[in-house]
Parts: structure tokens; C-alpha cells; sequence
């Protein structure tokens, strides 16, 4: 330390004389150039040029120096702080700073008898460089490698953070309870779809083993549907005791019961265990019916969904009449019932959409509509139940020719539609569906459908089909009918897209009506492939009768005569278009409004402040009046009685 010290100050000195050599030069220089001309801008630059390479030298130097000696071996091996990369230059600083400010400029007045500036050149890239190994040697930790521990973060354990999130998720639905409130359940199922893949049997059998007692049926209940009974035996027995004995016996609440049976759903559902599965669910549901507690309803929802899932995938498969599906019908409707006496808003409406798919699946119409007839649909319900139920109204209605209907509700379904990954499912359906009934009503679907990323690949057949229909072409839509039934049979479309015949003939004689004032009925047999003139002299009146074309029929020469297409702005469709999309917007404006969720009983809180400061008021307009206390003691929170 002292050497070191010691060459610092001989820098100093070095680098004070220096400058005041320099200062004595450029006052000659600047004396002498008074008296001649102004030297030139290039004479400037290179004199500039030249100081900066003096400078650069002289720091090299002392960067040099610096690093000579710092690869001398330490004199004190107890005390690397002082020799290491920031030893000499960063410790005596803070030591300065932090002791006595001024005590190192007071000793150096003393000495030379004038203030002088201590400047500390920073070492060079190598010299740094080897007194970082130096000091790793001596055992020092380098401040790259602490930087690179804070910033490599440690990894967890994906069966240590299910774990967790699962116990979390316990707090949750603790503060559902006390609260009663039903945003914290919701969002603990909502949490299910980002821990579902690390659902296995040793994360459920330990959270089972940590929350519940040996003796506890429920957790017999669920270690066996996942065929671990023996978890607390082969449990160690330091595990189970010791946390039973600190931890006082505690009940745990029903929500935490159906919460972990919902995660052995899903692991029996994503092992494909459907038997196992579905005779779990059945006791399960039996155990719910004897609970009645309106916090369990979002959980009790999402039990019979499963229920019904696990079902549809045994065999026989629909749409048999024998299918495993009609067993359960029975089931649902008892808990529809239930759900709707008890008011559980949630249960009614999954329930009254998993019927209604149960009752498409095997074909009995008749039965789905007669539940809508005598059931009303919450309209509290879910966005993603609503868009479900409107979904399968639209293919109710559409299978009963009421396309109109049909294509209202379709609508309001893909408007509905979550635009998340997972429901891409949903919106290809839905649109599919659409896209049919539209066709069906004579319309021509958008073209920018078609173009989105998400139904590009899905909506390819069906944009064939589109193609065909809006030109008229017979031929071509048959083949596209054959080509794709596979497609169609699949979507559940293929009986909707048969009845497109008679909209493709339509539509041909709509296109032929717009080129030809006159036309023979055998051309037209020719163009659309028609049997007979007959036939098509049948089409095209029935064409005319049903608003399709504006046209007449000569009988007796046996042509077709259109008339003149007047002004469509002239007429009442630009005005009824114009007001189904007002409508459409008011109504998505009452459903938006309708969604939005608010604290239960917030109203009451409020009521009860408003009358606690009206008391406090009270009391201290009172206290002033009876001179127990000035206005200026009430301070700032007395405003008026």
C-alpha cells in the first residue's frame, strides 16, 4: 500500500507539472502569436492531434504501472479487498469519503503547501483482466460472475410449481367462501388450462397426502379413482405425522373437495381413461346433489361438463340411437331442475347447452326444441355460455327452415366467439355453419371470411362452394359436393349443403335475368342442366314468385322476359339495412352493459360510510355547540352538518 500510494502521488506530480509546463508553453505561444499572423486550421488540428497522442501515452504508462503491480503476490492474503481490482483505488476513496472528506486534501495542503487534484486513472482491459484471475485465485467472488447470478434465474421444478399453484389455488377459494364472492373461484378455474399438463398422479396424490387426514373419505375417494389407495402407507410416516402434529385438524371446505376432483377429471380425460373416468363422475355428481351452496356453483358447472364429455366418448358413439350419451339425459335434466330452483345461474346454463348438444348429436330435434320451448336461458349466464347456446339454437333453426332466426343467432355466436388459441375450435364451427344458412337465404358471404388466418385452411371446401353457388354452376357444385362429403358428413353441414341445389338453379337464373332481357326456357335447360323445359319453366315461376328475379313468362312462345332493374336506392333495402345494423349495435350495447361485473354488496358499504360520517358530523357539531370545542380543533374533516 505505502509503494502504491507512493507512485500515485509521482503521477500526480508528474501529470501537475505537466500541465503547468503546458500552461507555460501556451502562454509563449499565445504571447508570440500576437504578434504574428493566426496560425491555419490544419496547423490547429494537428497540434491538437499531437496532445491527445501525449495524453494517450502517459495514461498507457500508468495503466502499465498499475497492472505490474497488481500481478505482484499480495503481502496479506486475510485482506484481498485491498490488492484485488478494486482494491487500492475504489477502497481508499470510500474509505475517504466515507471517514473525513477532506482529510486526504488537507494532508496534501500541508505537504506541498497549495491544493492539488489526486487524479485516479482507471486500468487497462488487460491489466483488468488479470487481476480478475488473480483475485478468483485468492478465492475472491468477480463482480461479472455475481451479475451473472442474479441474472440466471434458478429453475423450478414443474411437479414443485403445480403443487404450489394447486395450494395457492386453496387460498383462493378460501377467500371465495369468506367473501362469498365469486371472481377468486372463477379465476382458480381459469388457472386449470395453464397447470394442465403438469396434472399427474404424484402431483394430486402429494397434494392430496398434505391436505387431508388418513381417515378422510374424501381423500379415499379421489386416491382411488386414480389408483393410488396405498398413498398414505407408502407415505413416510415423518412426512404425514410431524405436519399433522403442527398443523391443528382442520375441515376442509366442500369448494377444495370438488376443486381436486375437477383436477382427477382431467387427468382421467387426458390419459383417455374414459371408463374409469365417467364411473367417477357419476359418484361424483351424486355427492354434489346433497351440497347446496351457491359458492360451489361455478365448480359444480364444470363438473357436469366433464360428466358429459366422458360420456360422449363411449361406445356405442353418436349419432347411434343406442348411443352411451342417452343415458345421462335423465341426469342432466334432474340437476337443470335443481339448478333452476335453486337459482344456480352458472349449472342452469351449462346444463341446458350440454342437453342440447346431447339431443343434435343423436338427431332428435323435436326433444331440443321442446326444452327451449319450456326453459328460458339465463341471461346472466357466461359470454362462453351464451355463444355456445346460440350456436346450437342457430343449428336448431336451420335444420326447421327458419333461416332468418338461424342466421341471427349465428351471428351473435361468432360475435361472441373467444378470439383466444383454444376456442379456435368454436369460431370454425360457428362460421361454418354461417357461411351454409347464408348461402341458403340467397346470399353471397364476404370474401374477407375466407381470409383470415385462423379459417383460411378450415374454410377452404366451403369457399369452393361458394364459388359454385355464386355463379350458378350445377355442375361444378356437384362435384364439390362429392369431392368434400367427407368434409361435410364431419362438420355436421352435409344435409344443409344438399338443399344448395335449388339455390345454385336460383341463383342461375338470377345471373341469366341480369344478361338477358329475353331468354328461351330450352336455354336456360341447357345452362343449368335441367331435364326438361317443363321443369324449368316450374323453377322460374317459382323464381318470380318468391322475389328471387323480376321477370315474366311468355307460355305460349316459351322464353323468359325480364324487366328493367330500376333504382335500388329508390326502395326501402338500403333503409332496412341500415336499421338491422343499429339494432345489432344497440344490442350489443345491452349485452355489453349486461356483462359487466360489480362487487356484491358494494351499495350496502357505501350506505353504511355515508352514515358514519354523517354521525361523526353530528358529534362534532354538537361538541361546538355545547363549547367543548372550537372550529379550528375540528380540523379539516368537519365540512357541514
Amino acid at each position: 500500500m505505502p509503494a502504491e500510494r507512493r507512485s500515485l502521488r509521482s503521477n500526480s506530480k508528474s501529470d501537475t507539472s505537466s500541465s503547468a509546463n503546458g500552461d507555460k508553453a501556451r502562454s509563449n505561444s499565445q504571447n508570440s502569436g500576437s504578434n504574428k499572423d493566426k496560425a491555419t486550421p490544419t496547423t490547429r488540428a494537428a497540434a491538437s492531434k499531437a496532445k491527445n497522442t501525449r495524453a494517450a501515452s502517459s495514461n498507457n504508462n500508468q495503466s502499465s504501472n498499475m497492472g505490474e503491480q497488481r500481478d505482484q503476490p499480495q503481502a496479506n492474503g486475510s485482506e484481498p479487498t485491498e490488492n484485488g481490482v478494486n482494491g487500492s483505488e475504489d477502497v481508499e476513496m470510500g474509505e475517504d469519503s466515507a471517514g473525513a472528506p477532506t482529510s486526504s486534501h488537507n494532508a496534501r495542503k500541508d505537504r506541498k503547501g497549495d491544493e492539488k487534484m489526486t487524479v485516479v486513472v482507471p486500468p487497462s482491459k488487460g491489466s483488468r483482466l488479470a487481476g480478475e484471475k488473480g483475485q478468483d485465485q485468492e478465492g475472491d467472488v468477480s463482480m461479472e460472475g455475481a451479475e451473472g447470478d442474479e441474472k440466471a434465474e434458478p429453475e423450478v421444478d414443474p411437479k414443485v410449481k403445480a403443487v404450489q399453484d394447486i395450494k395457492t389455488n386453496f387460498t383462493l377459494l378460501e377467500r371465495a367462501v369468506a367473501h362469498f364472492d365469486p371472481r377468486f373461484t372463477l379465476r382458480v378455474l381459469r388457472s386449470i388450462s395453464s397447470m394442465r399438463k403438469h396434472i399427474t398422479a404424484e402431483v394430486l396424490v402429494e397434494v392430496i397426502v398434505d391436505t387431508y387426514p388418513s381417515s378422510n373419505p374424501t381423500a379415499t375417494f379421489l386416491l382411488e379413482a386414480i389408483d393410488q389407495a396405498d398413498a398414505f402407507e407408502s407415505a413416510t410416516k415423518m412426512d404425514i405425522e410431524s405436519d399433522k402434529a403442527k398443523l391443528p385438524a382442520k375441515e376442509s371446505l366442500p369448494e377444495i373437495d370438488t376443486y381436486l376432483s375437477i383436477l382427477v377429471q382431467i387427468y382421467l380425460y387426458d390419459r383417455k381413461d374414459i371408463e374409469k373416468g365417467a364411473q367417477f363422475s357419476t359418484n361424483l355428481i351424486e355427492r354434489l346433489r346433497t351440497l347446496n351452496r351457491r359458492t360451489l356453483d361455478s365448480l359444480a358447472a364444470r363438473v357436469y361438463f366433464y360428466y358429459s364429455l366422458f360420456f360422449e366418448q363411449i361406445a356405442p358413439l353418436p349419432p347411434s340411437p343406442a348411443a352411451a350419451v342417452t343415458t345421462i339425459r335423465q341426469p342432466l335434466l334432474a340437476a337443470l331442475r335443481t339448478a333452476v330452483l335453486r337459482k344456480d345461474v352458472d349449472t342452469q346454463a351449462t346444463v341446458m347447452t350440454l342437453l342440447l348438444r346431447n339431443y343434435l348429436s343423436t338427431s332428435h330435434i323435436s326433444q331440443a326444441d321442446l326444452l327451449i320451448s319450456h326453459n328460458r336461458f339465463p341471461l346472466s349466464a357466461s359470454n362462453n355460455q351464451i355463444a355456445r347456446y346460440l350456436y346450437y339454437l342457430g343449428r336448431i333453426r336451420a335444420i326447421q327452415l327458419q333461416y332468418t332466426d338461424a342466421h341471427g343467432h349465428l351471428i351473435s355466436a361468432t360475435r361472441k366467439s373467444p378470439s383466444s388459441h383454444s376456442a379456435r375450435g368454436f369460431y370454425q364451427a360457428s362460421h361454418k355453419l354461417l357461411v351454409v344458412v347464408e348461402l341458403l337465404m340467397g346470399d353471397i358471404p364476404d370474401r374477407a371470411i375466407f381470409r383470415q388466418t385462423t379459417l383460411e385452411r378450415a374454410m377452404h371446401p366451403y369457399f369452393l362452394l361458394v364459388q359454385a353457388v355464386s355463379v350458378g354452376d350445377l355442375d361444378g357444385f356437384l362435384n364439390i359436393v362429392n369431392t368434400h362429403s367427407a368434409t361435410f358428413r364431419k362438420d355436421g353441414t352435409y344435409t344443409l349443403i344438399l338443399r344448395l341445389r335449388q339455390n345454385v338453379i336460383k341463383t342461375g337464373i338470377r345471373m341469366m335475368s341480369l344478361s338477358y332481357s329475353r331468354i328461351s326456357l330450352r336455354d336456360i335447360c341447357l345452362r343449368l342442366g335441367l331435364d326438361s323445359e317443363e321443369s324449368a319453366e316450374y323453377i322460374v315461376a317459382k323464381a318470380i314468385r318468391d322475389g328471387v328475379i323480376e321477370a315474366s313468362l311468355d307460355h305460349e312462345n316459351g322464353f323468359m322476359k325480364s324487366k328493367e332493374v330500376g333504382d335500388i336506392y329508390a326502395t326501402r333495402e338500403p333503409g332496412e339495412v341500415f336499421h338491422e345494423r343499429i339494432r345489432a349495435c344497440l344490442a350489443l350495447h345491452d349485452e355489453s352493459v349486461k356483462a359487466m361485473r360489480f362487487p356484491m354488496n358494494q351499495h350496502r358499504l357505501e350506505l353504511k360510510s355515508a352514515q358514519e360520517a354523517r354521525e361523526r358530523e353530528r358529534e362534532l357539531a354538537k361538541e361546538i355547540q355545547e363549547g367543548d370545542m372550537d372550529d379550528e380543533d375540528a380540523g379539516g374533516d368537519f365540512d357541514a352538518i
